[in-house]
């Protein structure tokens, strides 16, 4: 009877090891897609935190499947087998901007997806040019709101092009203050700040982690930034909030697996990459690149994506900014 009851519960455990998905066993690798190109600000994450679950999910390879400003890779998780071993980035772009600035998606930001956490928000800063703010007496957020606006039009800001979050960002800014600044869009996010050190434009709303090196040299002027809290990296800068109530527009990525993956596997998923998070030696990284760490639940992260998309609605709307 003892033998015949131990092979009664080999067999059921066997039987319910083939119904956990094999990510759990590590017989495979885990598939991280990144939908932007190696060597930049959210590659590098990846590959840190890929590193860092190797113990508790096992092999995590990064993916890079960059085009379409980020929706070709986030149409590769879409469409992924909800099985865990697919999982993806979702950022600002994919599922907050890129619904409402494309004609055409190839996925639904709001339903294709299932959120794990978010990973990092790295504030965006608007910044001057150094040599221009000293010359107008700009040295904080109310003598550039004074200045703009006894001088409508007199300001120029540049940004990575059309619909990008520095466009975005300055349209909001403009229709929260009631200033009015030219806009001059550049074919991507290094000719706009090269354009703001060569004083062809004044100002710019700039990720930190790319202004962060401007900012320390002195050639750029940082007024504010965009969170409604002081950044952790840059502490001394004063947020628009202080002066615009709410003001909220930064930088922000998470991870997400196709919709229809088991909830535990979430779970499992979620509780690897927030330990992963939170671990000293990372946080030490991410603050090198000028981000903060955010691990949440995976509810969390989905009400956050959809109060974005929601936002960036309105934001698009006003622009009139539209990629065919």
């Amino acid at each position: 009877m003892n033998r015949r009851n131990t092979l009664i519960t080999l067999l059921a455990a066997l039987a319910t090891s083939a119904l956990v998905p094999s990510v759990w066993a590590q017989t495979k690798p885990i598939r991280l897609i990144v939908p932007y190109a190696a060597g930049g600000p959210i590659d590098v994450t990846a590959r840190i935190l890929a590193e860092r679950v190797k113990d508790t999910l096992g092999t995590v390879i990064i993916d890079n499947r960059a085009g379409a400003g980020g929706n070709i890779g986030a149409d590769l998780v879409a469409k992924a087998a909800p099985d865990g071993l697919t999982i993806g980035i979702a950022a600002t772009a994919t599922h907050a901007v890129n619904p409402w600035l494309f004609a055409k998606m190839p996925y639904n930001a709001a339903t294709d997806f299932a959120p794990i956490t978010q990973i990092l928000r790295v504030p965006n800063v608007l910044v001057m040019n150094a040599e221009v703010a000293q010359r107008l007496r700009i040295n904080t957020m109310a003598d550039f709101l004074a200045y703009a606006r006894a001088n409508p039009g007199k300001l120029n800001y540049g940004s990575g092009g059309n619909g990008s979050a520095g466009h975005l960002a300055g349209e909001m800014f403009k229709a929260q203050t009631g200033v009015f600044a030219v806009h001059i869009p550049y074919n991507g996010a290094n000719p706009a700040q090269l354009g703001l050190l060569g004083a062809q434009v004044d100002f710019n709303f700039d990720n930190l982690a790319t202004a962060a090196p401007g900012i320390r040299s002195g050639k750029l002027k940082a007024l504010a930034v965009t969170t409604v809290a002081r950044a952790p990296t840059l502490p001394d800068v004063p947020p628009i909030a202080d002066t615009l109530k709410g003001f909220s527009i930064d930088t922000w990525w998470g991870l997400v697996a196709p919709a229809g993956t088991p909830k535990d596997v979430i779970s499992r998923l979620n509780q690897a990459f927030v330990a992963a998070l939170k671990a000293p030696d990372t946080v030490a990284r991410f603050a090198n690149l000028m981000a903060e760490p955010v691990p949440t639940t995976p509810e969390a992260f989905g009400a956050f994506m959809k109060s974005e998309l929601a936002k960036y609605q309105a934001v698009v709307k006003a622009t009139g900014a539209k990629v065919d």
